[in-house]
C-alpha cells in the first residue's frame, strides 16, 4: 500500500465519490425514511476532521467538539453515530482493497487503526461527554419546571404536577414545595395533579408524603385535580384519603383556600 498516508490522500482525492456512497449506505440505515440531505454535510465534516494539515490537538480537539455538538442537534444517537461510522470504514476498505492479496488488507487494517482509529475514538469519547453535559442541562432545566410553587394570592399557593412522578422527581417536589411554603409564608398550598395520567400506590404515597410534610412547617394543603378516573383508581387501590381535603378542580380548591384563609371572592356592581 505504501506510506500509511496513503489512506488519507485517497480519502481526500475521492472525497465525492466517498461520500455519495456514503450517504446512500447511511439512507439505507434507517428504515421507512426519505433521504436525509443533511447527511452530506455532516459526512463532509467527518471528512474534514481526518485532515491532518494541522497537528495541534487543541485544534483538533476544538473541530471535534464542534462536529459532536451538530450530531446532537440533529438528534443522533451514539450507536447511530458509530453504526455510520463503520459503514465509512467498510466503504474505503472495499474501495482501497479490490483485487488485492490478504497482504494488502491487512496493511490497510494497521493503518487505519493508525490514522482513522485515533479520530473515531476521540469522537466517540466527546460525543458521550457532549451528550451527558446536554442532558444534565437539560435535566436541570426540567427540574426546575417540573414542580414549580406558584403564589396566587397572599398566603396562597400551587404547585401544579404534570407528567409520571417517579422517586427521584418525588424528591424534587418535596423540596420545591417545601422551599416554596417557607419562602411565600403560604398558609395554604394547593397540589393540582390534574397533569398526572396516573395515580398508583406510589404516587399517593410521595403525594400523601408531601401533604405530611406541609403539615410540619405550619401550613395545610389541598389535593385538587382529582378526575373520575384517577377517583375510581384511588378507590380501587384503597389509598386512604380520608385526612386530605380534596377538590375536583383547582377552581373549587382556590374558592376552599380563600375560605380557609378568611376571604371569598365577590363580584361588585360598576
Amino acid at each position: 500500500m505504501g506510506e500509511p498516508i496513503t489512506i488519507l490522500e485517497y480519502i481526500q482525492k475521492n472525497r465525492e465519490q466517498l461520500v455519495h456512497e456514503w450517504v446512500d449506505k447511511l439512507n439505507n440505515l434507517v428504515e421507512n425514511q426519505t433521504p436525509d440531505q443533511s447527511y452530506f454535510n455532516i459526512c463532509n465534516g467527518y471528512i474534514n476532521l481526518l485532515n491532518y494539515d494541522s497537528i495541534d490537538e487543541d485544534i483538533v480537539k476544538l473541530k471535534i467538539s464542534a462536529f459532536t455538538q451538530k450530531l446532537i442537534q440533529f438528534g443522533w444517537t451514539l450507536n447511530f453515530m458509530m453504526d455510520c461510522i463503520n459503514e465509512f470504514g467498510k466503504i474505503v476498505f472495499f474501495q482501497m482493497t479490490k483485487g488485492d492479496i490478504d497482504q494488502k488488507q491487512i496493511e490497510f487494517v494497521w493503518d487505519y487503526d493508525k490514522w482513522i482509529s485515533p479520530i473515531n475514538n476521540q469522537l466517540y469519547s466527546q460525543y458521550a461527554a457532549s451528550w451527558q453535559k446536554t442532558i444534565s442541562l437539560q435535566r436541570i432545566a426540567l427540574d426546575e419546571l417540573a414542580a414549580p410553587l406558584i403564589p396566587v394570592f397572599d398566603d396562597i399557593s400551587v404547585m401544579p404536577l404534570v407528567g409520571t412522578i417517579d422517586t427521584e422527581r418525588a424528591k424534587s417536589i418535596m423540596e420545591n414545595l417545601l422551599d416554596g411554603v417557607v419562602k411565600y409564608r403560604s398558609q395554604v398550598v394547593l397540589i393540582d395533579i390534574t397533569g398526572v395520567p396516573v395515580v398508583d400506590t406510589m404516587v399517593a404515597h410521595y403525594i400523601m408524603q408531601a401533604i405530611e410534610a406541609v403539615r410540619l412547617v405550619g401550613a395545610k394543603c389541598l389535593l385538587v385535580g382529582i378526575r373520575p378516573e384517577i377517583a375510581q383508581t384511588i378507590v380501587n387501590l384503597g389509598i386512604n384519603l380520608n385526612q386530605v381535603i380534596t377538590k375536583s378542580n383547582l377552581q373549587k380548591g382556590i374558592m376552599a383556600a380563600l375560605e380557609m384563609t378568611n376571604r371569598k371572592i365577590v363580584s361588585t356592581e360598576e
